[in-house]
């Protein structure tokens, strides 16, 4: 899973909670008779109501007190104050909207008390409404139907309006109106939501809800603001610049999702913006070529996501998909990577996804793109370092057999081994274990989210690291052979010391050769002396790497376990400069490789 997501090209994401605070507060209320506004952002009910422009009007004041009452009506979230004073919200945070709002009118108490409820018709992502039955126990206990949903579809059950303390016909006008409302909420990226009423006649059979919701009494729309996360609009382009391409998907209005995504970057302002009933007419070719150019979904349903998915995978693309509710589960497991939200999101779509997003926040999605690049990054570190380190034993043990009698192995016909079995293992434990474990650890390189994603297709280890490792060991064995042909006699370079020095320097040639390779293959084009300093872990690994190795050269006990004898300090010199071979072989190939991908991007940019 980390992996994938760090080879995401798409991230298909919701608006909600996401790339937004989900702390939704009404702004601003239009009626057919006049405007509101609410002051206060948050769940605390505190702010003045602003009335036209006005600080009272008294029966535009009843009207908003009605059409306040009946949207706490119709949900099921609940906001109560915690003892250290805060408010918190249980439920839908579009409900608890109305619920912040009551209590800024104060009128919570008497609404609680004056109705009843009855029955409900619950919200779903088709009907984009939902509907309630209450009995009005002041009016004579009237049964009454109140909805609340999205303005363009609970304005087509509409038949008539409320205009101060009149119902009228729902009149084109009035409708016009209501309309240019919507679009003027949408406009100021406020998220939008119409509410009605009707009262039931006394043979209208309850438990036939869905056919109770027709011809209904238009009371106003209202405008909810869910400011966007601070951090959303970086998060966007730190994707973008990694290669990652970031599409909203939502529910809401299709201009207030338009707003949203210009405020945040994902399309430039008055881009172009698919809904869901035009999600339905293209067949799969046309969808294929949608999902090219279309960065903003709104009014969709959970259907539509699964589609679009399929459609961005069909063109080749890693797809990492969000979801909360349990519709959302076939989308999350055709992604290449589902992500549930944590916070929001219900047990089956924590069960769909491959991740569970604790925080419900954009900005942790694109953090986590980069600790699974990082991740992946540190993965290659470590096989490189590994391979390369053991390709230099073997090499030196394969060549060392191979080139004996040129090197002055070979003693009255018999062969005698560059290294001792003990040897190999010392430096398997001093080298694989320590170094090895800290690369794990190393600090992500800045540039992580500056390539694009990796290829699905593209080898852990490609044809360049193989190159890597071969030149590496090869360098490795070269200079350590090269130790003990200094100082053996009968080799190509004449030496006077006796096979236990020439064999010891060998084996403190190809331990310190190993341990500079730990810097050197922190990045396979960065210099070993940028960020040199970072992996505190990598230094202390390095450090009681050679503290042992001195001791086990130095020190007569250890010394004859591992068959070694202590070193003049002129030895000690050339074994540090031929195992340091390795740091400038590594650095001249980096340099060679920044200059090749420099021509290669130059080439690039000017195609």
């Amino acid at each position: 899973s980390v992996e994938t997501l760090g080879s995401a090209s798409v991230i298909c994401t919701d608006k909600t909670g996401t790339l937004t605070r989900s702390e939704m507060t009404i702004e601003r209320v239009l009626m057919p008779s006049g405007s509101s506004r609410f002051e206060g952002v948050g769940y605390e009910p505190r702010g003045q109501v602003v009335h036209g422009g006005e600080m009272d009007t008294r029966d535009l004041h009843a009207e908003l007190v009605r059409l306040i009452g009946a949207g706490s009506l119709a949900g099921n979230a609940q906001l109560y104050q915690e003892s250290d004073g805060s408010w918190v919200v249980q439920g839908d945070p579009t409900e608890a909207a109305f619920l912040v709002a009551e209590r800024k009118l104060g009128t919570q108490d008497e609404r609680q008390r004056r109705f009843e409820r009855l029955a409900e018709i619950p919200f779903s992502s088709e009907r984009k409404m939902m509907s309630v039955i209450v009995r009005d126990q002041d009016a004579g206990n009237r049964r009454l139907l109140v909805s609340k949903g999205a303005p363009d579809v609970l304005l087509e059950r509409c038949s008539y309006a409320r205009v101060g303390a009149d119902v009228v016909p729902m009149s084109p006008a009035i409708r016009a109106r209501a309309l240019a409302d919507v679009a003027s909420l949408s406009d100021a990226a406020l998220r939008t939501l119409a509410v009605a009423y009707r009262e039931l006649a006394a043979d209208e059979d309850r438990d036939d809800a869905p056919a109770l919701e027709r011809d209904l009494i238009f009371l106003g729309t209202v405008g909810i603001i869910d400011p966007p996360r601070p951090e959303a609009a970086q998060a966007i382009d730190a994707a973008r610049q990694a290669g990652i391409r970031v599409i909203m998907i939502t529910g809401d209005h299709p201009r207030t999702a338009q707003r949203i995504a210009a405020d945040l970057g994902i399309i430039e302002a008055g881009g172009a913006v698919l809904t869901g009933p035009e999600l339905d007419r293209l067949d799969a070719a046309a969808l294929s070529a949608a999902v090219d150019k279309t960065s903003v979904y709104a009014r969709v349903a959970p259907v539509h996501k699964l589609r679009i998915v399929d459609a961005l995978q069909a063109r080749g693309h890693v797809v990492a998909m969000t979801g909360d509710g349990v519709n959302d589960a076939p989308a999350l497991k055709s992604a290449d990577i589902g992500v549930a939200m944590g916070v929001t999101g219900t047990e089956v779509t924590k069960e769909a996804g491959k991740m569970i997003l604790a925080d419900d926040n954009f900005a942790t999605i694109v953090a986590a793109v980069r600790e699974g690049r990082g991740i992946l990054d540190n993965i290659r570190k470590f096989l490189r370092y590994l391979l390369s380190s053991n390709m230099g034993e073997v090499m030196t043990v394969f060549f060392g057999v191979l080139l004996a009698p040129l090197l002055g192995l070979s003693s009255g016909g018999a062969l005698v081994m560059p290294l001792l079995a003990t040897q190999i293992l010392w430096i398997n434990l001093i080298t694989d274990s320590g170094p090895a474990l800290a690369m794990g650890v190393d600090p992500h390189d800045e540039g992580v989210m500056q390539s694009p994603p990796r290829r699905p297709d593209e080898r852990v280890i490609d044809g360049r690291m193989w190159r890597g490792v071969l030149e590496t060991g090869l360098v490795m064995a070269v200079a350590t052979l090269l130790a003990l042909d200094m100082m053996l006699p009968g080799g190509l370079i004449e030496g006077d010391a006796s096979m236990d020095v020439a064999r010891t320097a060998a084996f403190t040639v190809l331990v310190l050769a190993q341990l500079f390779n730990a810097f050197a293959t922190r990045s396979e084009t960065r210099s070993v002396l940028s960020h040199l300093l970072d992996n505190g872990w990598m230094w202390m690994a390095v450090v009681v790497g050679v503290v042992l190795q001195v001791l086990v050269v130095e020190w007569s006990w250890l010394g004859r376990a591992f068959g070694t004898v202590p070193l003049t300090a002129g030895q000690w010199m050339w074994c540090v400069l031929l195992a340091s071979s390795v740091l400038w072989w590594t650095e001249l190939r980096k340099w060679a490789l920044r200059r090749r991908d420099a021509r290669v991007v130059s080439a690039t940019v000017v195609a």
